[in-house]
């Protein structure tokens, strides 16, 4: 019973913070000038109104169930020549990040209370907490197409850009094939992963009780 409620608990923690993250990218660029995302629908929480359902969850949940990496997902649709400035585009970017940011010291405050046993949804919400802290790392990474290298982007030169260019597609996979592959770049990811969640004094048992009841089928 366990394992099937802290599987319901990351699983719909999950859908709602990638729900969120996007969300929050919208309605910054809606206050930054691009109204438009009104008119697409995304300054809602429906995860099916964004531009790239695939991308910004089904492609995030699949990762999630094959090993527990926390992939940001596909970024809205933002027509950034309506933002005011290269600061609201930096802001539009560092948004979605803000808001896994949030959602940890929420998920944190919350697990504080949490009882000595290992029952109900609280194994849960630490694994969903590790989580976010993973999604928020990723997602600062300043290579495209992650929300890091879009905060920077409208300060590098068009020369810097036109070479970028051709491999902007790539990069993700190069990224994800790094933290699947080589072990140095996953074991340092996760050190780093491990060390935030200790500054956030996430309760390190919880953590391992969630992530075990969560692959209850490994």
């Amino acid at each position: 019973m366990n394992n099937f409620l802290t599987f319901f608990v990351v699983l719909i923690g999950w859908i709602f913070s990638l729900t969120l993250h996007e969300f929050a990218h919208a309605i910054v660029a809606y206050y930054g000038g691009d109204t438009s995302v009104k008119d697409k629908g995304y300054l809602t929480f429906n995860p099916l109104k964004y531009t790239h359902p695939i991308y910004s969850i089904a492609l995030p949940l699949l990762f999630l169930f094959m090993g527990g990496i926390g992939l940001p997902g596909g970024a809205v649709y933002i027509e950034t020549w309506r933002l005011r400035s290269p600061k609201w585009k930096s802001a539009v970017s560092l948004a979605g990040p803000t808001a896994n940011f949030i959602l940890i010291i929420v998920l944190a405050i919350v697990l504080q209370f949490a009882p000595s046993s290992s029952t109900g949804i609280f194994p849960g919400l630490a694994f969903l907490a590790l989580l976010q802290i993973y999604a928020l790392i990723l997602n600062l990474i300043p290579v495209p197409p992650f929300d890091g290298f879009g905060a920077i982007e409208p300060y590098l030169s068009q020369d810097i850009l036109e070479k970028i260019e051709p491999i902007r597609g790539m990069m993700i996979w190069i990224v994800i094939a790094l933290l699947w592959y080589v072990p140095f770049v996953s074991n340092l990811f996760s050190s780093l992963i491990f060390f935030i969640g200790q500054l956030f004094n996430l309760p390190l048992d919880l953590l391992s009780i969630g992530y075990q009841q969560f692959f209850f089928w490994k």
